[in-house]
């Protein structure tokens, strides 16, 4: 009697984030996650087109473009052998908003011979903070239109976003106002290359990133009319009528992978391909975000997200988010998003500012040669954080006098203002680098807290947080100061590659593999690892620290000149 042999079946996911892209193949039977790959952007990790002191950071599509061939090809290498031809869907999350100038055969700027060292015709990376006038000018006219088109993104445009990234550009470079016929999101782009709809014509768009970046809403009949634009800029005439009037949610699919790209990633020609969305989105799918239960992306910048049903939120309009948007993460429901623009880039910025001179002076050294003490270098950066946070969780709340803000990229949420700055009170003689540490650890969470209170004064509940990201994974002390801060439990889950994850089960429906994404979700969604519990103990002390940090957010708020 012959032996039957049954055939895996595989969801690919793909998560582009600040630094590198990542591939995740689970077993969509199973919820197994079989492989993983990731790789850096190359240009990206040389700092091409970036200036931080401008608050300029752009990317190369060519990063996004080689680094797609490449981490499914490295997959191909640690999954099991014919893994490639079983899979059945693929899908992508990006970081955003991201967007980018296309021409008008849909080809992004900087892809052409005359715009190729061109950061203007670059993708804008969501942490790019140039366009900071445009975003309140724009926020000024909604203020002052019959129709508030920014009551569902929360009353406040911010410089992060597709709009003032757009006019900023064609009002800096006249050269891309000539060439771009329209812009597109970084996750609508990686979805129509790789399915041929990159021409206008054929170009479709998310819902995630059209309802919460770009003003989309289906009560206006998709984008605001051409006149609120104008209204603000003539560079923006016409721009609207441009984008794709309908958008879609992230368990449909834009269309089968080219037989091209199919070749260069070794899938099967027609493979579908899903609807992508921002990758805090998708990582709060694997996360099993519901009601009541808020996610947070915890990387470089925090992405929160939860869930609300249409009766929960009903006509409220939530103040000072990053949107409210039907669909937006799980169909069916309304998706919400907050954040921070800064959590682990905080971190980064103290790690090289009290590791800057001593890597000037081995860099600049003569006992050593350059190979050792550039290990020499990174070993201490490597290690610098672990150490402060070990001697950090040592210390008492509050014992050390200091205060700090963690607007040191700006401010996400609550109110978005990307003209805030960070800071630190208290200092003393005795402050050392520890301590300060400790106090920017207590300052993240403290906006966090701010986030979440914002939330449940605006009527939607918060009973826990989900943690996902490096962050969560790395330092119990964080997230322990996170709990106690928050007055709820934190889960962290099991999965490393959580935002993957995400699209890889929205890849699992477009494939057919479930019926929907909540099936999906039963049986590919990650586990939880480790949960935080608050110390009742704690609340007391924190509740007075986070007063003193409202104050001197107040301070530094209202004291700009």
């Amino acid at each position: 009697m012959n032996k039957v042999v049954f055939m895996a079946s595989y969801a690919l996911g793909l998560d582009y984030g600040s630094d590198s892209v990542r591939a995740l193949l689970v077993d969509v039977e199973t919820g197994t996650e079989v492989a993983t790959d990731v790789v850096y952007y190359p240009r990206w990790k040389q700092g091409l087109y970036c200036e931080p002191a401008k608050d300029q950071f752009r990317q190369h599509p060519l990063d996004y473009v080689e680094s797609l061939e490449q981490v499914v090809n490295g997959l191909w290498s640690k999954a099991p052998a014919g893994a490639a031809q079983q899979v059945i869907g693929m899908s992508f999350d990006t970081t955003g908003s991201t967007p980018v100038a296309v021409d008008a055969e849909g080809q992004a700027l900087a892809l052409k011979p005359e715009f190729a060292d061109n950061p203007n015709a670059m993708f804008v990376l969501w942490k790019d903070h140039t366009a900071v006038k445009e975003a309140q000018e724009i926020t000024a006219a909604a203020e002052q239109a019959d129709e508030n088109y920014l009551k569902y993104e929360g009353g406040i445009y911010s410089s992060e976003w597709f709009w003032a990234k757009a006019l900023h550009v064609l009002r800096a470079d006249a050269d891309v106002v000539a060439a771009a016929h329209t812009w597109v999101e970084h996750c609508d782009w990686m979805t129509a290359i790789v399915t041929g709809t990159t021409h206008p014509d054929s170009f479709r768009a998310s819902r995630c990133a059209a309802g919460h970046k770009v003003m989309w809403h289906e009560s206006w009949g998709g984008y605001p009319p051409n006149d609120f634009f104008t209204g603000i800029d003539p560079l923006l005439d016409g721009l609207r009528d441009r984008l794709p009037a309908d958008t879609f949610t992230a368990d449909q699919s834009v269309g089968p992978l080219t037989t091209e790209w199919a070749q260069k990633l070794g899938l099967p020609v027609g493979t579908p391909v899903g609807f992508s969305a921002f990758d805090c989105h998708m990582g709060a799918v694997a996360a099993n975000v519901q009601p009541g239960a808020l996610t947070k992306v915890m990387g470089t910048s925090t992405c929160d997200i939860t869930v609300a049903s249409y009766e929960d939120i009903a006509d409220k309009c939530i103040r000072g988010i990053c949107g409210q948007v039907d669909g937006s993460v799980l169909p069916g429901m309304v998706g919400l998003e907050a954040g921070q623009s800064a959590f682990g880039d905080l971190y980064a910025w103290f790690r090289k500012l009290v590791n800057g001179p001593a890597a000037q002076v081995l860099a600049g050294t003569s006992t050593v040669d350059s190979a050792t003490a550039q290990k020499l270098i990174e070993e201490i950066e490597d290690n610098t954080l672990r150490l402060l946070g070990d001697t950090a969780s040592q210390l008492p709340p509050g014992a050390n006098g200091l205060t700090a803000l963690d607007w040191v990229n700006g401010r996400r949420t609550p109110d978005a203002d990307q003209t805030v700055s960070g800071a630190i009170a208290g200092l003393k003689m005795g402050s050392g680098a520890a301590e300060v540490f400790r106090a920017l650890v207590e300052a993240t969470a403290f906006g966090a807290r701010a986030i979440i209170e914002r939330f449940r004064e605006e009527g939607v509940a918060v009973n826990s947080v989900i943690g996902i990201g490096g962050i969560s994974k790395k330092s119990d002390f964080i997230m322990q100061t996170c709990a106690d801060i928050w007055g709820c439990p934190v889960d962290v889950l099991e999965s490393e590659q959580s935002c993957a994850l995400g699209a890889a089960i929205f890849a699992s429906v477009v494939g057919g593999a479930h019926p929907d994404v909540a099936s999906a979700q039963k049986v590919m969604a990650s586990p939880v690892s480790k949960t935080y519990t608050p110390n009742p103990d704690m609340k007391a002390t924190y509740d007075t620290l986070y007063a003193k940090y409202q104050a001197l957010g107040a301070y530094v708020d209202g004291g700009r000149a």
